[in-house]
């Protein structure tokens, strides 16, 4: 594992190239350095524990946020006695807005995801599937279904948080359901996160990189859905037959009800999409800015559920129905119930891939995978080893590379490192969440078991992206 990583990490996990940007070359060869070695076993270090936490309990941010301080500190001392420090400061202003403009765009999309949580919006639609008495297979369709159309919106991870909840509402008793059927959402919900801007972290970026137009996403949507059918035709006919008990609702086992407004900020969210868009296509004003306008769409709606709350509260109206606080809201305990700890890796993986990158690593990378391999190799190569590493630093890496390739190449990247994660259960944040949720029935080697079905999906999406986009 640490020779592979060291491979990885030294060929391909490399960051933005500071010409590009700033016009800044740096003046000292590091890459055969004390500083160049000492950085790549730091990153190499800091990965394997990203890797192994699960097992160590150590939340994946810590070791990569401690990497990415440690190797700009090595890059100052080897900047240190030259006059050419200002392109140092540079570089890490230059990465540190890269990751401003994420972190704000992905806060926002959080904030919304867990107002209409609290709100009971997917609630309403997980008590749904669990009450209608459908059968196991039909469950295993639905909730596959459902994670492929909602990851496009609501980013894949929430959405396979939601259908687990459904799967193991139904599935006490067939842990072997519970397996299949958990493999079926995370492949479901990686291929509808892979073709539109707001379903993955990487589809984001390649975005607001401006390399792939927000309409042209929805050029990879029969690829991704062949990516999430083949397995899933493959996977059925080990979905065990009859129906599940007749349950009643989870968590409080009565009837769930959507809280007040939670239909409006549905549609506000919509609304910040659509401006989001708006303002990179017509404006061309960056897309977290269209994202911070429609914060303030959620904070004025929050305000007015507050006065509501407190009308309520003095006798001065009634509440519409049965249950308590419907109408409290407060928009900054939406905000704290962000992903944090993903932020804040995200953050250490730019900075520390950054130091990397600008240490001298990007060039031999985009030299080896695209100039040596080709760039349909090197694209195909994204996704499997996002199945292994993380497809964040994969893909920003390949973004700061900036390679010399045609359109179809650069939604070939972007649909394989969307769905390239689902060939192992530790290749996604749904996977990983899901391992979490349904311990002891959904694990690496129960989806390692059914990773060859998967392969022949990414195969046949590969194709068909060819066909149809080549």
């Amino acid at each position: 594992m640490l020779t592979l990583l060291f491979l990885l990490s030294a060929l391909f996990l490399t960051a933005p190239a500071l010409a590009a940007d700033t016009g800044a070359q740096p003046t000292l060869v590091l890459t055969t350095h004390w500083v160049g070695f000492v950085s790549i076993a730091i990153f190499v270090a800091a990965y394997t524990l990203v890797i192994l936490e699960e097992k160590l309990q150590l939340r994946k941010s810590k070791p990569v946020l401690a990497a990415a301080g440690i190797i700009w500190i090595l890059i100052a001392i080897a900047y240190g006695g030259s006059d050419r420090s200002h392109d140092l400061e540079a570089a890490i202003r230059h990465n540190f807005l890269e990751y401003a403009e994420l972190f704000f765009f992905l806060l926002v999309a959080m904030t919304y995801i867990h107002a209409m949580l609290e709100r009971g919006v997917f609630d309403v639609l997980r008590d749904w599937l669990v009450k209608n008495g459908f059968g196991y297979r039909a469950l295993f369709w639905l909730t596959g279904i459902f994670a492929f159309l909602i990851s496009p919106i609501a980013d894949n991870l929430t959405t396979s948080l939601i259908m687990c909840a459904v799967i193991l509402a139904v599935g006490d008793d067939q842990p072997k359901f519970v397996a299949i059927a958990c493999i079926n959402i995370v492949v479901g919900a990686n291929a509808g996160g892979a073709f539109s801007p707001f379903g993955d972290i990487t589809t984001l970026m390649v975005w607001q990189k401006g390399m792939v137009q927000f309409t042209e996403f929805f050029d990879l949507f029969i690829p991704a859905l062949v990516n999430f059918l083949v397995p899933a035709v493959i996977m059925q006919f080990a979905v065990p037959t009859g129906k599940p008990q007749a349950v009643s609702a989870p968590d409080d086992g009565g009837e769930t009800f959507m809280k007040h407004g939670g239909m409006v900020i549905l549609g506000l969210f919509l609304l910040t999409i659509f401006t989001a868009v708006a303002f990179h296509s017509f404006l061309h004003i960056p897309p977290v800015f269209g994202m911070m306008l429609g914060l303030a769409y959620l904070k004025f709606y929050g305000d007015y559920l507050r006065r509501r709350s407190i009308d309520w509260a003095h006798g001065n109206e009634s509440p519409p129905g049965s249950k308590d606080e419907q109408y409290e809201f407060d928009v900054f305990a939406r905000i704290a119930h962000a992903e944090w700890d993903t932020l804040f890796f995200f953050y250490g993986v730019i900075l520390a891939v950054g130091g990397l990158g600008f240490i001298g690593y990007l060039s031999i990378a985009s030299e080896f995978f695209y100039g040596t391999l080709g760039p349909t190799a090197a694209n195909i190569s994204v996704g499997v080893l996002s199945a292994i590493v993380d497809n964040i630093p994969v893909m920003f890496a390949v973004l700061a590379m900036n390679p010399e390739m045609s359109h179809m190449q650069w939604l070939l990247v972007t649909l394989t490192a969307g769905v390239g994660g689902s060939l192992l259960s530790i290749g996604s944040a749904a996977g990983v969440a899901l391992m979490g949720q349904a311990r002891g029935q959904y694990t690496f080697f129960s989806h390692l078991r059914w990773s060859w079905a998967i392969a022949l999906g990414y195969a046949a999406s590969i194709w068909v992206h060819f066909l149809v986009n080549g």
